[in-house]
């Protein structure tokens, strides 16, 4: 950890460590003060372009006017009504329009990504009858029990944690193919893993309740799959009747251009998890299915805050200024840039490895000469890039994520690119 910037950062830090869970991992002394747009201001007056919005939360923008007036109305009303025993409009005309957006016609409502994913596997379990569930090598679904087993990003966030059974397949990470095949004449072998060895030798699809996939991997380094790895995933999930539940977390909410990931790809799951920007900032998490899935009786799941009012009216909010901006095509174009100018800076500087992404949701890897995985590298142009005055975070073994606010303009992608390029220069020197 390097030094705070100034004397109010420092106090801040040190009360913190007093009293906070020593679990969380803040990478540099960041203490943040206000916001607004893609711009963040720290408690001593300075100010970063943010890259990776809230870690894909502040989709819209930090104080977007149209969420903060939604929320401001809502709490002159009332900020909670216990809607999971009683009943509220809010939370209805948000199911109603993510059912209008999605064509999904039932909708769950939870407080954050882990508790969507929890949701998912208890409704696929109950379905199907059945206790087994299949994830990705370095997938990451969240750190509460059930989709901790999911989750395989970081051997630290298991260590003695009991798990539910999960076997784990390898996601198509072409940059670094596990079986050592080149794409496009590989055959998906990555996907044909599931029917050719572990429905043969480890976990029989009679007993399978899910396969549990992000559209593109998040936590595990911005890997975006070749298009047919999900129509293979989805044909096998037909063909041995399991369900497939599609982890939209991170990805979702125009991040990749389109509202869910999965329709870049041309396939539907059967479940859909989402949280994070379509919150606007609040706690919000969301499960999606249809009715002929989502058909279990009263209480046999629930919670407390699931369609809390306060969020209800964000997510609302988010959704329409979402839509009416169209920032799924601000995703695509604006993507399109920062890849092609990270492109160029791959080209001048060989520790760039690979640079992919879809939307703004945006990888760059880091490596040695030889071309494997350079983490030291990687962390000291994310703490150089704090200096410099840009928010960004790892993923992966050595991969920094590049996933600002939709809202992000050419010029402020410009400026933080350029503050970047200097953080990079300085870290290879």
């Amino acid at each position: 950890m390097i030094e705070p910037p100034g004397p109010t950062a420092r106090n801040i830090i040190e009360r913190d460590c007093d009293v906070i869970s020593s679990c969380l991992a803040r990478p540099y002394p960041l203490v943040i003060e206000k916001a607004q747009g893609v711009t963040i201001t720290d408690v001593e007056g300075k100010e970063y372009i943010d890259f990776v919005a809230g870690i894909a939360v502040m989709n819209t923008g930090y104080s977007n006017p149209a969420v903060s007036d939604a929320i401001t109305a809502q709490l002159a009303k009332i900020s909670h009504c216990g809607f999971p025993d009683f009943f509220a409009e809010p939370p209805v005309k948000l199911a109603e329009k993510l059912a209008q957006m999605t064509h999904y016609d039932r909708v769950f409502f939870c407080n954050s990504g882990t508790e969507s994913v929890e949701a998912a596997i208890k409704l696929a379990m109950w379905k199907t009858r059945r206790q087994a569930l299949i994830g990705f090598y370095g997938g990451f679904h969240g750190r509460t029990l059930g989709s901790l087993s999911l989750t395989s990003s970081k051997v630290r966030q298991k260590i003695h944690f009991p798990a539910i059974r999960t076997v784990h397949s390898h996601y198509a990470y072409c940059y670094r193919c596990p079986f050592n095949n080149e794409y496009p004449g590989c055959g998906i072998q990555c996907a044909a893993y599931i029917e050719d060895v572990i429905f043969k030798r480890e976990l029989s699809p009679d007993d399978t309740a899910a396969i549990v996939v992000e559209p593109i991997q998040g936590e595990g380094g911005y890997i975006v799959p070749p298009p047919e790895f999900h129509k293979e995933v989805r044909r096998i999930c037909d063909d041995h009747n399991v369900l497939m539940v599609a982890d939209e977390i991170q990805a979702g909410c125009y991040r990749t251009g389109t509202f869910m990931a999965m329709e870049n790809f041309g396939v539907r799951a059967d479940i859909v998890c989402m949280a994070k920007a379509i919150g606007g900032g609040l706690p919000m998490g969301v499960m999606l299915s249809d009715s002929d899935i989502m058909d279990w009786p009263p209480g046999i799941h629930s919670n407390t805050f699931g369609g809390n009012l306060l969020a209800s009216a964000a997510s609302l909010a988010t959704l329409e200024f979402m839509e009416k901006e169209e920032l799924g095509n601000q995703a695509k174009d604006l993507g399109m840039y920062i890849v092609q100018r990270l492109e160029e800076m791959q080209a001048e500087y060989p520790g760039i490895g690979d640079v992919r992404g879809l939307g703004l949701m945006i990888g760059v890897e880091m490596v040695k000469p030889d071309g494997s995985i350079d983490p030291d590298i990687r962390d000291r142009i994310i703490l150089e890039g704090y200096k410099e005055g840009i928010i960004l975070l790892s993923c992966g073994d050595s991969v920094i994520r590049f996933s600002p606010p939709l809202v992000m303009t050419r010029e402020e992608a410009d400026e933080g690119l350029d503050r970047f390029e200097a953080a990079l220069k300085r870290a290879l020197l």
